[in-house]
């Protein structure tokens, strides 16, 4: 019986290299998108704005989709030849075409709206809005009695603070299974000694029964540290 024939795979192996280079650029620029967003936010800017970012947002997401489709046409196409051996060496171009097709075949709006990091953009718009509509709100509105506006301060102040910590948060995480956000060194260190102890963190705000919180489920939350930073602001120019 003939031995299939030995294929090298460096320079698919290099142009896989190239491809995931290129998805840091698209996440990078979602990075930036997000940030954007929360700046137009932040400035009280025109809703149109928002949602043209959140446009972009969609656009990268299918970028991102398109390039994973590819890479994973690549790498199947790779192993089942490295299965198959076979004795010709096969029309990699043409197999993995087929294949990137097939995958794009299935593709669907929904499929956008469940990239990772376009959640995130969403869950941190939300937030942003939800800060600085109650700040604006309290500016605005100057018939409110004093001890409503002390009262909406102090729940919203205690958002602020770390439930680790029990001080204001300077560089706050969330975490993306319950929701709840954390000061980052704090809830890093005890999963670090947990992890140690061969143990699982159990969220640390009261009341919340997940209990295998991860370092690797943590994500800044740059809403909230925007929302803390505004309200230092205000509270220091009132000074």
């Amino acid at each position: 019986m003939q031995r299939g024939t030995r294929i090298s795979f460096s320079s698919v192996n290099s142009s896989l290299s190239s491809l995931k280079n290129c998805q840091s650029y698209i996440n990078t620029g979602m990075d930036i998108a997000t940030h954007v967003a929360l700046d137009l936010v932040e400035n009280f800017n025109d809703e149109e704005d928002v949602r043209s970012m959140e446009n972009v947002m969609l656009e990268y997401a299918a970028l991102d989709r398109e390039l994973n489709h590819y890479m994973r046409a690549i790498e199947e196409t790779v192993d089942q030849i490295k299965q198959d051996k076979p004795e010709k060496i096969p029309d990699l171009k043409s197999l993995v075409k087929e294949k990137f097709t097939a995958l794009e075949s299935m593709n669907s709006d929904s499929d956008l709206e469940k990239n990772e990091k376009y959640m995130y953009f969403k869950d941190q718009l939300k937030d942003m809005k939800k800060q600085f509509r109650l700040q604006s709100d309290s500016n605005d509105n100057d018939d409110i009695e004093q001890i409503d506006e002390d009262i909406a301060v102090t729940q919203s102040q205690m958002n602020f603070i770390c439930p680790i910590t029990q001080v204001e948060m300077k560089k706050p995480v969330r975490n993306k299974v319950c929701g709840h956000s954390y000061e980052e060194d704090a809830i890093l260190k005890i999963i670090q000694t947990r992890k140690q102890q061969k143990k699982k963190v159990r969220c640390p705000k009261i009341g919340c029964s997940h209990d295998d919180v991860k370092g690797s489920d943590l994500v800044p939350d740059e809403a909230l540290k925007r929302a803390i930073d505004s309200q230092n602001k205000q509270s220091w120019s009132t000074l």
